[in-house]
């Protein structure tokens, strides 16, 4: 078993298929709003999920994305390129093909950077945004 936040060759985190990624960046960037809203808020578990889950849906990280675009490396843009752009195996229910596209983008760079190792930089682009 590997231990917890192992971390993956760079290169090899490039390589693997942007649904992969955004599979790991979708949990990861749920784990990094869900600790945001602990260490940020004393709100009731009930209204934690409710805070979470307008960001972490479709419509949040499509927003979220279009506030940290900028920022992105060329390395950044080029998975986030790949992910939005890959064909996923389902489709959201509350979002439009446009924002889901963006949002399988944005959780492919979160899942690359997570698996390289990059936890500064996951935190300074999502701070931004957030």
């Amino acid at each position: 078993m590997i231990p917890f936040n192992a971390v993956m060759e760079r290169e090899r985190a490039a390589q693997l298929s942007p649904v992969v990624l955004a599979f790991v960046g979708d949990a990861a960037y749920s784990l990094y709003v869900r600790e945001s809203l602990v260490f940020s808020s004393d709100h009731k578990t009930g209204m934690l999920q409710k805070l979470s889950a307008a960001q972490v849906s479709a419509k949040g990280q499509a927003a979220l994305f279009s506030k940290i675009e900028e920022k992105l490396t060329e390395e950044e843009r080029e998975i986030f390129l790949r992910g939005r752009n890959a064909k996923k195996p389902t489709k959201s229910k509350h979002a439009s093909v446009a924002e889901y596209n963006l949002s399988t983008g944005l959780e492919a760079v979160v899942g690359f950077l997570y698996l390289a190792g990059e936890y500064a930089r996951i935190a300074q682009l999502l701070s931004e945004g957030l």
